[in-house]
């Protein structure tokens, strides 16, 4: 309506103007639009007349052309729109496409040193390298660190064994707990090739079981006592006040530590130290072995039972009609935990929880990276982004029991696959540019 409107307003100033000329074949009920402009719109019937010379002029032909020219631009515009969303439709369905089946998990089983077995126990934050210790050809275990397809031998101190149980986060940096020349178990800290003995109070044991992010601050225990270890200073943590202390994992800065210790009657408890104090968690016995990037998340077990402390508040977790679980590692948000569990038939799974999936059995998650037999036993640590999960599994394909890397982020499949869904993107994305320009040509 405010289209008819604003065209018959147009065509009486034109006509009070004089500016308004009969075409010479109109017939009298048509005027001509010359000076008028046309509007996009499609024009409902109009009666509105006006005069020229005393004659009866109407909006006839004025409807008419205008219509035609408004219901022209309204077909351009739908037909380039169809063409645009047409385009777009064939770039978004093969951008899917790609993404889609272009991209999957991996599983891979890192082998052994020469003998029949090994196990995972930290790994870098971007998941190439990763730690643990394995069996050589003779039986011993060996410490060792894996990158780029090569599992190394880290050695020892002397002595017949090693076993490597952290990792820095650019993997440059390990440590363990190893067996010296004097037969005597000693923490070490691994780097540049080196094997450094951090040391124990009195000539006493030690092992090391964690590490900051940036490899300057070592955890673990000596003797009875959990330590901290900086600068190459090894400090004592202390006790709840009994005689046994290990502390398991640290925050990535170091600041903040978590074990087990026992208290004045004898009982183990989790605890959190930080600044020099240490608390015990509320629940009854108990160990923590991680803690988040800001310490703020604490897991472990307690009463045969894995559980997430945050903020005072006690989250515990099992399989269903299992008898034990364990949580070992935690993302750096928190969000994520792994480990182990018992399942109903008292079979290991290696699990891992979120609060939106709870417990999750990682064998039936990523069952279709384990159709030839194999299983996840046990998972122990995981990248700080919650991708890398590693741990302890069967190898079916060995028949031993290997340590592995879960990659549970999506990646590019091999070069001939990706290589023939380019050419079906190519092929999609062809077509719809002809189609698109065909769309254009027919408007113009």
């Amino acid at each position: 309506r405010t289209t008819v409107q604003r065209l018959c307003t147009k065509v009486q100033q034109l006509h009070r103007t004089a500016l308004l000329q009969p075409y010479p074949r109109m017939g009298r009920d048509e005027v001509s639009i010359y000076n008028i402009p046309a509007f996009p719109n499609a024009i409902p019937q109009c009666s509105l007349g006006v005069c020229y010379n005393k004659v009866p002029l109407r909006c006839t032909y004025l409807r008419r052309i205008a219509g035609g020219i408004a219901m022209r631009r309204i077909a351009t515009m739908l037909r380039n729109r169809v063409a645009r969303f047409a385009l777009v439709c064939v770039v978004v369905s093969a951008s899917s496409l790609i993404v889609t089946v272009g991209w999957s998990q991996q599983l891979t089983w890192l082998g052994t040193l020469g003998g029949n077995w090994s196990l995972a126990r930290g790994v870098s934050a971007d998941g190439r390298v990763v730690v643990g210790w394995a069996k050589n050809a003779d039986g011993q275990r060996r410490a060792f660190r894996w990158a780029n397809g090569v599992m190394q031998d880290l050695g020892t101190l002397g002595g017949d064994w090693s076993e490597a149980y952290g990792v820095s986060a650019d993997g440059r940096v390990v440590v363990g707990v190893t067996e010296n020349a004097a037969g005597r178990t000693r923490a070490f800290r691994w780097a540049n090739g080196v094997m450094q003995d951090l040391g124990t109070p009195s000539g006493a044991s030690s092992a090391a079981y964690g590490v900051s992010a940036d490899g300057r601050v070592v955890v673990g225990k000596a003797g009875y006592r959990a330590f901290r270890w900086a600068n190459g200073v090894m400090q004592d943590l202390g006790t709840l006040g009994g005689s046994e202390s290990v502390a398991h994992g640290v925050s990535a800065d170091g600041s903040i530590v978590v074990g087990w210790a026992k208290n004045a009657a004898g009982r183990g408890r989790a605890f959190h130290w930080e600044n020099g104090v240490m608390r015990y968690f509320s629940m009854r016995g108990g160990a923590a072995f991680a803690v988040s990037e800001d310490g703020r998340v604490v897991v472990g077990q307690a009463g045969y039972r894995a559980f997430r402390w945050e903020k005072g508040v006690i989250r515990y977790f099992s399989m269903r009609g299992g008898s034990e679980s364990v949580a070992h590692g935690v993302s750096a948000d928190g969000s994520i935990v792994v480990g182990w569990a018992k399942n109903a038939r008292g079979k290991f799974r290696a699990f891992r929880w979120t609060p939106q999936t709870g417990m999750e059995d990682l064998n039936i998650t990523y069952a279709s990276l384990l159709a030839d037999g194999s299983e996840l036993l046990a998972a122990f640590a995981i990248s700080p982004d919650g991708r890398y999960i590693v741990g302890n599994g069967f190898n079916a394909a060995t028949g031993c029991k290997e340590a592995y890397l879960l990659d549970t982020a999506r990646k590019p499949v091999s070069l001939m696959k990706l290589g023939a869904w380019l050419a079906v993107l190519l092929g999609l994305l062809g077509g719809g540019l002809l189609l698109f320009l065909g769309l254009r040509r027919d408007t113009r």
